[in-house]
């Protein structure tokens, strides 16, 4: 029941989040995913067990990255993001995955990950709340968070290593970090 609750839940947000679509960057939702603003709060399960929460990585920077095993699209970006979790982890990025994929797929997560050489953490969010609480409208979409928390950059469809946008505001946070 408590699946069926979390998805009736986002249903009734579409209408919400194709507002805050149409409107540039959230500009006067409440609630939106706002460049600039404060990159909302979100704790999950990761792959490997234990608790894990953005809280927990404040002053580190975070690539944070909503994908499914069952989307194309990040196929194609898994390698990317692998390419920038091996650049840039040892200068302080945490690069973290989170699955929306259902419940019980913990091997087939693992599996995916392995089959692409992601070696990155992986979150579990089985019931989808990033979706809501990020106001994503499919996935992937990667965000940015900077290590004060405020949200520096996002990003809807498959990431790319070179994008020079994203390389840029990265080499940035971790320059402020020294």
């Amino acid at each position: 029941m408590l699946r069926l609750t979390s998805r009736v839940r986002r249903l009734a947000l579409v209408p919400a989040l194709l507002l805050a679509a149409a409107c540039e960057e959230g500009a006067g939702v409440p609630g939106a995913v706002v460049v600039g603003k404060p990159a909302p709060a979100f704790a999950a399960t990761p792959l490997e067990g234990g608790p894990a929460s953005l809280q927990a990585l404040r002053g580190t920077p975070v690539l944070l990255n909503v994908w499914a095993t069952w989307c194309h699209p990040c196929r194609d970006e898994i390698p990317a993001l692998e390419k920038l979790h091996r650049e840039f982890s040892g200068a302080g990025l945490r690069v973290v995955g989170v699955s929306i994929d259902q419940g019980g797929q913990d091997a087939a997560i693992r599996g995916f990950l392995k089959d692409f050489n992601a070696t990155y953490p992986v979150w579990l969010d089985p019931e989808g709340e990033i979706t809501v609480t990020y106001a994503t409208m499919g996935v992937p979409n990667t965000f940015l968070i900077g290590r004060d928390g405020t949200l520096l950059w996002k990003h809807v469809g498959p990431v790319k290593e070179t994008d020079p946008a994203l390389r840029a505001l990265i080499q940035k946070e971790l320059a402020a970090g020294r």
